[in-house]
């Protein structure tokens, strides 16, 4: 009989122990989230900027964040930053957000500790990026991104094939009535135009 005794008494002892170690346990638990919530990185968007599912193909737009509209910070570089937006996750021209303040103390130390050389090839990125968004704002996004690469097709103008490839070393002209026909010569190749449209192109013999 004070065997029994015992073990109730043993049962009642460890029953509430138990129930505190789980309440222990739910409370770490909510600190941890809530720790991972005040530490997630968050910027306002300045200005409207579309979504990109790749940085490296400018054409995959999933939709337009609106300027205002808060992003959560996943991932950064020079260029670009990979948010989080109404359950979407993709990649925003770094330039078209701000860092908010209460986050700010996270990613300014990396801007601090940025070397020389990579200064240099941050500069290089920012001046990619505007070309590209004077390309865009000329050409749209899916043709941008093919001059922006220093590509050429047939049905060109004169026009984007400077904007790709820039001034050709050489022109000549020959005009027959309304017909115009050019040919320009780069360092290893030469262009066909008739009126103002890219026709052909072939290696420069030498």
């Amino acid at each position: 009989m004070k065997k029994l005794i015992l073990l109730f008494a043993l049962a009642f002892l460890i029953y509430p122990m138990k129930s505190q170690a789980s309440n222990e346990e739910k409370l770490l638990n909510l600190e941890k989230n809530s720790q991972s919530q005040a530490n997630d990185v968050t910027a306002t968007m300045t200005s409207a900027s579309r979504l990109f599912k790749s940085p490296d193909d400018l054409t995959s737009v999933i939709l337009i964040i609106p300027k205002g509209s808060q992003v959560v910070v996943l991932e950064s570089d020079s260029t670009y930053l990979k948010v989080s937006f109404e359950d979407n996750v993709g990649y925003i021209y770094r330039q078209h957000a701000v860092i908010d303040k209460n986050t700010s103390q996270v990613s300014e130390p990396v801007r601090n500790e940025v070397p020389a050389e990579q200064e240099v090839q941050n500069n290089q990125s920012q001046q990619q990026l505007s070309r590209f968004s004077y390309l865009e704002s000329k050409y749209g996004t899916s043709m941008a991104a093919r001059i922006n690469s220093g590509k050429i097709w047939k049905g060109m103008n004169s026009e984007m094939v400077k904007d790709s490839w820039g001034r050709a070393d050489k022109i000549s002209r020959e005009i027959s009535g309304n017909n115009v026909k050019e040919e320009w010569i780069y360092k290893n190749t030469w262009l066909y135009f008739e009126n103002n449209t890219l026709v052909g192109w072939g290696a420069v013999r030498k």
